[in-house]
């Protein structure tokens, strides 16, 4: 894991959608549409009620990572969790995190590139995520990635992982409506 330090200036600007810098390549993430926002909110309120006190739950929150060597990159995934005990003190460190969030969740949009996808994944697991959820609303899947593998979760099923035992993701109630 990556020591805490101060996020580099990697002259973003602050647009919507965000724009995520993958080893100092700009792509800006795919504008939301209304499938892609009810589940970015239904997701927030799951992991919510699910963190309680243990930690901060947040949308569109942007993380630096600084590899030793290598240019920065940050990402700014859906939504994302970062326990209250791992979270920077008050102040650039804790608006500019530079520590990977605990849990990252990305949505799929229909044109995003799987290849892009799977760095994102790749970055966030390599700077110490625990947890990756894609939830993929076209093929109504949630996949959970951490470090020891992948597990992919269908409609019909509970997506649940090793890393948190006490998250449980109702498919069918998730993609409801959607």
């Amino acid at each position: 894991m990556l020591r805490v330090q101060e996020a580099p200036d990697l002259g973003i600007p602050e647009v919507k959608p965000a724009i995520e810098s993958i080893r100092g390549r700009w792509l800006q993430k795919m504008s939301p549409k209304t499938r892609h926002s009810l589940l970015q909110g239904r997701l927030w309120g799951i992991f919510a009620q699910w963190a309680g006190e243990r930690g901060a739950v947040g949308t569109e929150w942007r993380y630096y990572f600084v590899p030793d060597g290598e240019k920065p990159s940050s990402l700014v995934p859906d939504v994302a969790y970062l326990a209250y005990d791992r979270m920077p003190p008050e102040g650039e460190l804790r608006e500019k995190p530079t520590i990977a969030p605990d849990i990252a969740v990305e949505v799929v949009s229909p044109r995003e590139r799987r290849k892009i996808l799977d760095v994102k994944i790749a970055m966030y697991l390599g700077f110490g995520t625990r947890l990756v959820v894609i939830v993929d609303p076209q093929k109504r899947v949630v996949e959970m990635h951490e470090a020891g593998g992948t597990k992919v979760f269908c409609e019909s099923e509970t997506a649940n992982c090793g890393a948190y035992p006490d998250l449980a993701i109702d498919i069918r109630a998730l993609f409801k409506g959607v």
